[in-house]
């Protein structure tokens, strides 16, 4: 890197930052001190390359609309999720081990971008060429692969961003990535509705998968070039068996028991939000247009509640589970209701339904992570995350089957009974004790 570009570099730093000294170093090595603005930026638009693929090939909207298109069984459209999320959390505890005997851990995020870039882009052919339960089940193999690759990304990012930006930089970098990604959310959704685009054109689902896995290989390029200082390779505890010794805490720690099954019913807000995107294009005229406005309310829920959220999980993160499951299970009866009126139906009823759903999925996730830390103390803090993301890793994968209702019950009434488990822990969270 020249010198004229290390030194608009760290103008930048200091715009962003609001750093005046770019080399302001609190608990990262003294050698990746003066390399902070690169790595900073490095890992700014590594991430929202990422987090712009996310949306490009989201499994609650893109991924559910495209299996719905193809003709795939309910049940495949309801292991969407739980796929995704579950097989990306629970890797990690074995990657971690795994991670730990290397120097740069760097490399692992690298080729679980390329992984995830390969891995969407397979699914380009499968569009093309499959439908039915054939497509449904290559799409959802690639995924898997995908969510591994993932559990291994988000496993090495935390260990190199925590040696590359400095503590009270880490949360801008998250912050300005999800903020340029919401952005994007709202283009890409706009493009979609106002685009004119064909109702139901595979070549716009084909291009979309292609922009996400594009991002995805941009990303691992762009985080090759963090400049990572070498870490140690001993003392480090596996996380699995952490995990497995954490098991006591169930007999012994009544909170924690009360709120692994609130967060655990609380998984009907994420396993719902396919049922919408399916109802939607059911009783719609299926355009892709009806799929824009759902991808701009998905990025309107991001952009303009997280912050409310937060604020709110500082003063009661209980409440915050409350009134989230409040909002989810009351969104779910209006969409069971509105589907289940004889008229013409709107999109955009369906889209403001969904947008309600994202508020309060949002909640559900900041309300949660902060109590989980806030109910903790430092010696107990790291066994509840490894106990707690196992117990739900593997709770999400049982949860897949919900699907199996789809038949009988179609979309509007699994939402329903979703919206139903929701007002179920808003009910059982009123009974956690406060942590704040």
């Amino acid at each position: 890197m020249t010198r004229a570009s290390k030194e608009l570099l760290t103008r930048l730093y200091d715009l962003a930052t609001g750093d005046e000294d770019a080399r302001v170093c609190r608990d990262i090595p003294d050698d990746a001190c003066r390399h902070q603005p690169r790595n900073y930026f490095a890992h700014i638009v590594a991430l929202i390359a990422t987090k712009a693929g996310d949306l490009l090939m989201d499994v609650k909207t893109v991924l559910a609309w495209i299996l719905a298109t193809l003709g795939a069984p309910a049940v495949m459209i309801a292991m969407l999720v739980p796929i995704r999320e579950s097989l990306s959390l629970l890797p990690q505890l074995a990657v971690a081990g795994v991670m730990r005997r290397y120097r740069l851990r760097k490399w692992f995020w690298v080729a679980g971008s390329v992984v995830q870039g390969v891995a969407v882009l397979a699914m380009v052919p499968v569009v093309l060429a499959f439908e039915g339960a054939v497509a449904g089940g290559l799409i959802l193999a690639l995924l898997v692969v995908f969510a591994l690759a993932r559990g291994v990304c988000s496993v090495s990012l935390k260990d190199v961003e925590g040696k590359t930006v400095s503590k009270t930089r880490r949360g801008s970098v998250s912050g300005y990535a999800s903020s340029a990604a919401g952005v994007v959310s709202l283009l890409v959704g706009g493009w979609l509705h106002f685009g004119g685009t064909e109702s139901q054109s595979l070549a716009v689902f084909a291009w979309l998968l292609i922009g996400a896995g594009v991002l995805w290989l941009f990303a691992a390029v762009v985080y090759a070039q963090v400049l990572e200082p070498e870490g140690a390779t001993e003392g480090g505890a596996s996380a699995l068996a952490e995990a497995w010794r954490s098991l006591r805490l169930l007999r012994e720690d009544a909170r924690l028991r009360h709120f692994l099954y609130v967060r655990t019913l609380l998984l009907s807000t994420a396993l719902t939000a396919p049922f919408y995107v399916v109802l939607t294009r059911e009783l719609t005229d299926s355009s892709i247009g009806a799929l824009g406005l759902m991808i701009i309310a998905t990025g309107l829920a991001s952009l303009l509640s997280s912050a409310v959220w937060g604020r709110l999980a500082d003063r009661s993160s209980r409440w915050v589970l409350v009134a989230a499951a409040v909002i989810a299970g009351t969104a779910g009866i209006l969409a069971f209701g509105y589907g289940r009126v004889d008229t013409t139906h709107s999109a955009a009823v369906f889209a403001m339904l969904f947008f309600v759903l994202g508020v309060a999925h949002s909640g559900v996730r900041i309300g949660r992570k902060t109590y989980l830390v806030d109910m903790a103390d430092q010696s107990t803090r790291a066994a509840y995350v490894a106990l707690s993301n196992t117990l739900i890793g593997i709770a999400l994968l049982l949860a897949s089957t919900v699907g199996l209702l789809g038949g009988p019950l179609g979309a509007g009434g699994l939402i329903l009974l979703l919206a139903l488990v929701s007002l179920a822990a808003a009910a059982l969270a009123v009974r956690l004790p406060e942590v704040q």
